[in-house]
């Protein structure tokens, strides 16, 4: 069976007007998407260049002429969807590491128009370095010396300025990557013209994505591939729901020129607020607050947790009772309460979607970054709503903190390890840069000794660092996390579940 490539599957080629940070199956199976949904209704005729940060292979883009698949499958409004899309919006993938002053070349390109990112939760924070390296290691540094690059090509003109849309899950994306980059441009004395330029004719656009994008299983991939006779290594399934909402006015809605093809799942308003909270409390924040509870159970995907008669009625009463609250909505239909407790259930359908493989694994990935990020503001809104602990909340706090043991550190890496069923021993890396933090507290805790338990639960809650707030203010909040843990310690993570759900 040949490999997927433009021999096979004829694609036009189209102008770069889109670079984008990642390679990621994200922005395989929503950006990209998209945008090859616009070429096709000829509504955009652009390409995107990709710069992959993390390595310098590119040959699974390289070997299949940068296509690949994207398979739809799952229940939309009672109809099962499925789909299959080859996507040819990409027209080549650079490796920063060893193609730095290629990629800086693009910056010239006078049909350059838009930068895309996903860089996880913690790639756009501020790192303190010369954007004039090869390359500068951060994604900020990275984006700062490529607007520089830019400017001093196009002489300032306004004509030349980009739309930048980042995609990560955090807050505020697009302010915090201005703020970032902002910082740099002073740090590395670029002047004020070009901080001129970056103010008037660089915007920065907070966004929201809402897909659910996986890696197909060795059985879904081998069937997939002989239903369409190739073989494709970027093959990417999907669920059929897809929103991005864009915060911006006309001028980012005539760049964007690609969501006309899209208007129901690409939003671009001035203010996405709503949905931008909706997303991130109710589906990220619930997968962050089950992750460890479900992997800790010996469960592998959200489909797992699911399928689990205790684990699935954990996650619709944490969803329903103590996340929907206390998201902010408004007295308007489509963006009220009720609004966001359908939002909830449509979730819950598609956590059920079996067509997914969403590993338990690829959710942990910064799981603290994501714990403050997706989860503080929600505690800290259902005590203003109700003075009470929410004890879901607590019990999946008090997973993420047993998630977070590591029994052992290898070269820098911390591995934790769960028994399970039938007796084995299972090693899962702590992929998260608090990894070692945890691992030093965790050699205070003597699992039979309640009172180092509390100790180290007091500990975590009130470091402000990791939560941007004390959290041992929220009355009764670290005794019944604390409890909780004693509890999984002693009796073991199953039976804990069970006597909460009972």
């Amino acid at each position: 069976m040949s490999r997927l490539n433009r021999s096979t599957h004829p694609a036009p080629v189209f102008p770069e007007r889109i670079l984008q940070f990642g390679t990621g199956v994200l922005l395989r199976g929503l950006p990209d998407y998209l945008v090859q949904k616009a070429n096709s209704e000829g509504k955009f005729n652009g390409s995107i260049v990709v710069v992959k940060s993390t390595d310098s292979q590119t040959d699974e883009f390289s070997g299949q002429d940068n296509l690949y698949t994207v398979a739809v499958r799952g229940v939309q409004q009672g109809q099962d969807v499925s789909e299959t899309t080859v996507v040819s919006a990409i027209s080549r993938v650079l490796a920063a590491q060893t193609q730095w002053k290629e990629i800086l070349l693009i910056a010239r390109n006078p049909n350059l128009q838009i930068i895309i990112s996903n860089t996880t939760e913690v790639g756009l924070n501020y790192v303190e370095e010369s954007i004039f390296q090869n390359p500068p290691q951060s994604f900020p540094a990275k984006l700062t010396a490529f607007l520089y690059e830019r400017f001093r090509s196009v002489g300032g003109s306004k004509a030349k300025g980009l739309v930048v849309v980042p995609t990560e899950l955090v807050t505020d994306n697009g302010l915090k990557l201005r703020e970032a980059v902002e910082k740099l441009a002073r740090f590395n004395e670029l002047g004020k013209l070009f901080t001129k330029w970056l103010k008037f004719h660089v915007r920065f656009c907070n966004s929201l994505v809402d897909r659910i994008v996986t890696r197909p299983t060795d059985e879904a991939r081998q069937a997939l591939e002989q239903e369409q006779g190739y073989e494709d290594e970027l093959l990417t399934f999907t669920e059929p729901y897809h929103l991005w909402a864009i915060e911006g006015d006309d001028r980012v809605k005539q760049t964007l020129s690609f969501a006309s093809a899209s208007p129901s799942e690409i939003i671009i308003d001035e203010d996405i607020n709503f949905y931008r909270e909706r997303k991130l409390r109710v589906l990220n924040g619930s997968h962050t607050l089950t992750m460890p509870l479900g992997y800790l159970l010996g469960l592998e995907t959200v489909a797992d947790e699911m399928r689990h008669p205790t684990m699935s009625r954990f996650i619709e009463s944490l969803m329903l009772e103590e996340i929907v609250p206390t998201v902010p909505h408004y007295s308007v239909a489509g963006m009220d309460q009720a609004a966001v407790a359908q939002f909830a259930r449509d979730v819950l359908d598609r956590f059920r979607n079996p067509h997914l493989d969403h590993l338990l694994l690829n959710i942990s990935l910064q799981e603290t970054a994501k714990m403050q990020a997706r989860n503080v503001a929600t505690i800290q809104r259902y005590y203003s709503q109700f003075d009470t602990t929410p004890k879901y909340i607590a019990l999946g706090f008090a997973a993420y903190l047993l998630f977070m043991k590591a029994v052992r550190e290898e070269d820098g890496k911390f591995y934790g390890e769960i028994t399970v069923p039938g007796g084995g021993i299972l090693t899962y890396p702590i992929r998260d840069e608090r990894a070692g933090y945890f691992y030093g507290d965790w050699k205070t805790v003597k699992p039979k000794d309640a009172a180092s338990i509390r100790a180290f639960v007091q500990s975590v809650c009130a470091d402000a660092d990791l939560w941007q707030a004390d959290l041992t203010a929220l009355p009764g909040f670290v005794d019944a996390v604390a409890e909780d843990l004693k509890s999984m310690l002693k009796d073991g993570v199953e039976k804990t579940l069970d006597k909460a759900m009972a």
